[in-house]
């Protein structure tokens, strides 16, 4: 149930926006969805956006505990890709550091292409009405 709900919910929710999702479908405590956030997490179905202190749906098959996301500021988007030389860089150099990797989440936190080339269609409607 809870992993549907956060397939469903396209974004990033916390916990107690779970709980309100599925208040019509069960009486849900924090206590639970948390802990079932935790097994969705050790199984790779979902992942914690720690900066946003919110949880996604896995959008991939497998990651062995590892992620990446990049998170646009301006919208709240979020996607998840596969890029194994930045995971494969970070990993090395734990292991030169001797330091035993448990989980790999990254995030990138920035904006989107969209809201880019909405702000540039914006600037450009704003210089066009100046020069009328």
């Amino acid at each position: 149930m809870i992993v549907e709900a956060l397939r469903g919910a396209g974004r990033p929710v916390s916990a107690y926006e779970l709980i309100d999702q599925l208040r019509e479908q069960a009486v849900l405590a924090p206590q639970t969805v948390y802990r079932a956030l935790d097994r969705l997490i050790a199984t790779g179905a979902a992942h914690r956006l720690e900066t946003l202190n919110a949880f996604v749906a896995c959008s991939h098959t497998r990651h062995e505990g590892r992620a990446v996301f990049a998170i646009c500021e301006s919208c709240g988007t979020v996607n998840e890709f596969d890029e194994p030389k930045a995971v494969d860089c970070l990993a090395a150099w734990a292991k030169r550091a001797k330091f035993s990797v448990r989980e790999m989440t990254l995030e990138l936190r920035g904006r989107c292409n969209n809201c880019v080339a909405g702000d540039e269609a914006s600037a450009g409607a704003r210089r066009s009405a100046r020069a009328d």
